[in-house]
């Protein structure tokens, strides 16, 4: 696979916004997220259908799909920021126009729901893009620092990521030992479970498959362990990380259940691959931005995680 990478922003570019899945109860969100962007010293063009509502969903999968084509058309916007995440995403894949993209390549931002646009894109041209903060869930008020620096470092500088560490000093902790040495992939779990079998997720093989989650209980993690497992995913890959599981707890007192830490020592303890957990990334406030289609290396013995590149050119 032949790996695009961005080129990186600068102070006065213009970032296009947009809301492929769902759209915020409270519209304000968007405003403060905005002007959040505006205050750093960036331009920022908001697409036309952002505001629209349909149900669940953020307008129509069609003006959806208008302002996706749209800011990657635009030559003036320079990276693409998404609202946030939720549900849809999944309804314009196969109206995509991946050549568009292809032949446009630009910073693109998102998180949860937003994991299978960025597979689609990595598979179809190669696309590096970013696991990170959303307009309106993680720009609006009281902002993380951490997940300010991180984030802004990862997209302005074309110098290496380096070493990835937690914050606060927190551990990254270890499932097994070894190094593995592969291209960065993956996303949210459930999602990732939902484009298997399509012409959209990205091979695995060779890969540090990365996961994380929300509001799914013991039971269902097993379930999607269970599909990769039998899919051989994890035969092919050079290790994994586990992000954030935020919620994945039985909420009935009175249902019998599998804890979360023993569902993944069932699937993870005995394969012969390194294998880190509790890296601080997914649906928390201090989160750590995650480029996809980058080389990591891990050693899971020392417990580190380094990407030896950058993410942008």
């Amino acid at each position: 696979m032949r790996k695009v990478k961005p080129k990186r922003l600068l102070k006065g570019d213009v970032i296009g916004v947009i809301a492929p899945a769902s759209y915020p109860a409270n519209p304000e969100r968007i405003e403060k997220g905005v002007k959040y962007l505006e205050g750093l010293g960036y331009r920022v063009e908001v697409g036309k259908n952002v505001g629209h509502e349909r149900g669940y969903l953020a307008g129509e999968d069609s003006e959806r799909l208008e302002d996706l084509h749209s800011m990657f058309k635009n030559k003036h916007v320079k990276a693409i920021f998404c609202v946030r995440g939720g549900y849809g995403a999944g309804r314009l894949l196969a109206q995509i126009d991946f050549n568009l993209i292809a032949k446009n390549p630009k910073i693109f931002v998102g998180y949860s729901d937003i994991t299978v646009l960025q597979m689609a894109f990595y598979k179809k041209t190669g696309l590096v893009t970013f696991a990170g903060p959303m307009v309106a869930v993680d720009f609006i008020e009281d902002v993380s620092p951490f997940t300010e620096e991180n984030f802004w470092r990862v997209i302005t500088s074309n110098k290496k990521i380096g070493k990835i560490e937690n914050p606060n000093n927190e551990k990254i902790l270890a499932i097994t030992k070894g190094n593995g040495l592969g291209t960065l992939l993956g996303g949210n779990l459930a999602l990732i479970i939902s484009i298997m079998g399509t012409d959209y997720l990205p091979d695995f093989k060779n890969s540090i498959l990365l996961m994380e989650d929300i509001g799914e209980p013991p039971y269902r993690v097993d379930r999607m362990f269970n599909q990769l497992k039998i899919a051989k995913i994890f035969k092919n890959i050079r290790g994994i990380i586990l992000g954030d599981f935020t919620d994945c707890y039985e909420t009935d007192p009175d249902k019998k259940t599998l804890t979360l830490n023993q569902v993944i020592a069932d699937y993870l303890e005995k394969l012969n691959i390194p294998i880190l957990y509790n890296l601080k990334h997914g649906h928390i406030k201090h989160n750590i931005t995650i480029p996809f289609g980058v080389k990591c290396k891990i050693n899971a013995t020392k417990k580190i995680i380094e990407i030896p590149e950058s993410a942008v050119s």
